[in-house]
């Protein structure tokens, strides 16, 4: 017989998942995350971990919708603090740091993400697709933002900034000051 768990329990366990899911993605990408490892990371039974998740793809859905939106948070509460466009540099370079901690959140089109959004269900790929918009609202519909240059320019100057750290290997500078020195250069061009 399951052995149930509190609420408290329960709270706790989930979390734990995640986090072991997050760390193990990092490192290991999703094929090689396995569910077995988690539950033995987190002291959980194979058999518990599907009172929390439906699958392993669940998982890994709620890992990137919840890293995306903890991200977008902090970027947002940035951008509110100063209100301008260097409150939009800071976010961008709140952003960069976090998907260098976060490697799977720019690994988009490797195969390994492929594998992922093959299996995920029609209502897993539809919640990244809305995270994902959501993620790229962060520097629109801002009143105190405009830009001075048109809006789907701006935001492919923004994405290439971000996805520039697929490269941070190969420079033969340090990336995130690279990264810091384009943003302070390339925001007054952006931005009123």
């Amino acid at each position: 017989m399951a052995r149930s768990f509190s609420e408290r329990e329960k709270e706790n366990i989930k979390r734990s998942l995640q986090e072991a899911c997050k760390q193990s993605w990092t490192q290991y990408g999703y094929k090689k995350t396995s569910v077995d490892d988690l539950c033995k990371q987190v002291g959980i039974s194979k058999g518990a971990f599907y009172l929390f998740f439906e699958s392993k793809e669940a998982l890994f859905c709620e890992v990137l919708c919840s890293v995306q939106k903890q991200i977008c948070n902090a970027g947002s509460e940035v951008i509110e603090k100063y209100k301008d466009k260097y409150g939009a540099a800071e976010a961008l370079k709140l952003i960069y740091r976090e998907c260098d901690k976060n490697n799977f959140l720019y690994g988009s089109d490797s195969t390994d993400f492929t594998i992922l959004m093959n299996k995920l269900s029609g209502e897993q790929a539809k919640k990244i697709e809305e995270s994902n918009h959501t993620s790229q609202q962060l520097f629109l519909d801002r009143p105190y933002l405009k830009f001075k240059v048109d809006a789907d320019l701006a935001m492919s100057v923004i994405y290439s900034l971000i996805m520039n750290i697929k490269n941070k290997d190969i420079l033969p500078h340090n990336h995130m000051e690279t990264f810091d020195f384009m943003v302070d250069h390339l925001i007054d061009s952006l931005y009123e």
